[in-house]
């Protein structure tokens, strides 16, 4: 094993300040992302009770569950923005940051008078990111939006579920999720254009387009058969073998991604009779013969220990997994090498442990991220080491408390 080196690099985005205003899912996931990378990231919350997240149960020691998954690495300021000073407050730090992420709904900003065009001609360099459910346009762009009305609007909810049975949600919240995968790109993009340009620009993320652009194939499929694709449980609707096959003590995944993987399947579930059936050895031809061939798969798996088909499949080249829970995934061999769960110091928790960043770099190892703010954590940090404040100016914004 390699020796870990101690470094203070944080990741290639150092230097790079965000101002985040999100809340809840879809933007914390975005900012998450660029903390990840080593941006600055400064939380802003309202007094009293910050990101609504901080409330959602189950707790431990008053901390939410659901805060502390998607805010690490990042510092907390709390600001009240009902005051005028306290819009001032956020308009200086604005001046001094590259990044600004929200996800209001659209024109929330404006009225609390932090637009783009606001602070943009304070800080021409401003990257300002506005995530939103439906955009800044279009006749749905003032609807509030939850992740199950993202995966329904999209169609994503209807593909998703088991044959002849109504569809169900998908069990991760990706219709917020697409929000912490298309605004980082969109920054990380515009980051780039201002290193051509000098100047910064808008990005408007959509969680109902970026939904749309996670259907994949199935959007074409739809085009070419004119038919809308149905649910199909674990299973393909192309591919054959699929899905999730019953194991005597648990179950397994099985998949047939090309043609050449059919006689592996074959040979280690002792179907070596199949490999040259002329009914079977073409992705089309088991497409639908489907049952049968599932029909005989599930007898064979079914007569087999979940260990035990691990081994058949492995030494046979077939893509398979077991169907690990949550747990059994972050402590899986691979995860502890990839060192996806660390522990870190929260200032209420003690040591906790984290998910860490999902994204490497090889020689140069980044430090644990720090935990998830409290509420207003480094409010006296960041107005001192950013707006160079005194203590008594902090102290007389406190008294006003147009910060907390």
């Amino acid at each position: 094993m390699q020796e870990r080196v101690a470094s203070s690099w944080a990741g290639p985005l150092k230097g790079i300040r965000v101002l985040d205003f999100t809340r809840v899912l879809a933007g914390p996931a975005a900012s998450l992302a660029l903390a990840d990378l080593g941006a600055e990231v400064l939380k802003i919350e309202p007094p009293g009770t910050g990101d609504e997240t901080r409330s959602f149960p189950p707790f431990r020691a008053g901390e939410s569950h659901y805060f502390l998954s998607v805010n690490r690495g990042k510092k907390s300021i709390v600001v009240d923005l009902k005051t005028a000073a306290g819009v001032a407050l956020v308009k200086d730090l604005a001046a001094k940051c590259d990044v600004l992420i929200e996800n209001y709904r659209p024109g929330v900003m404006d009225r609390l008078g932090l637009g783009y065009e606001v602070l943009s001609a304070i800080n021409p360099r401003l990257i300002y990111c506005a995530i939103s459910g439906f955009g800044m346009t279009g006749p749905l762009r003032d609807r509030p939006s939850f992740d199950i009305v993202m995966q329904a609007l999209s169609g994503a909810l209807s593909v998703n579920g088991e044959p002849d049975r109504p569809p169900t949600k998908l069990g991760i919240p990706l219709g917020d999720l697409v929000g912490g995968v298309n605004g980082p790109m969109g920054i990380l993009a515009a980051l780039y254009e201002r290193s051509v340009t000098g100047r910064g620009r808008l990005v408007d993320v959509s969680l109902f387009d970026g939904m749309l652009g996670m259907l994949a194939y199935l959007p074409q499929l739809a085009f070419f058969t004119g038919a809308d694709p149905k649910p199909q449980g674990s299973q393909h609707p192309n591919l054959v073998p699929y899905g999730v096959f019953p194991a005597k003590d648990g179950s397994i995944v099985i998949a047939c991604l090309t043609n050449s993987f059919w006689a592996n399947i074959c040979r280690a579930l002792g179907m070596d009779d199949w490999i040259e059936d002329s009914r079977f050895d073409t992705l089309l031809k088991r497409r639908e013969s489907r049952d049968t061939v599932n029909e005989r798969i599930c007898g064979l798996t079914s007569q087999k220990t979940v260990d035990d088909l691990v081994d058949l499949l492995t030494q046979h080249q077939v893509p398979h997994a077991p169907i690990l829970g949550i747990h059994a995934a972050l402590t899986q061999p691979q995860a502890v090498a990839r060192e996806m769960v660390v522990e870190t110091e929260h200032a209420v928790l003690g040591k906790i442990p984290i998910v860490n960043r999902p994204i490497k770099f090889p020689g140069d190892p980044q430090p644990v991220p720090t935990a998830p703010a409290t509420l207003g954590q480094h409010t006296d940090e960041i107005l001192r080491d950013i707006l160079g404040l005194t203590a008594e100016e902090i102290a007389q914004l406190r008294a006003s408390k147009v910060v907390a």
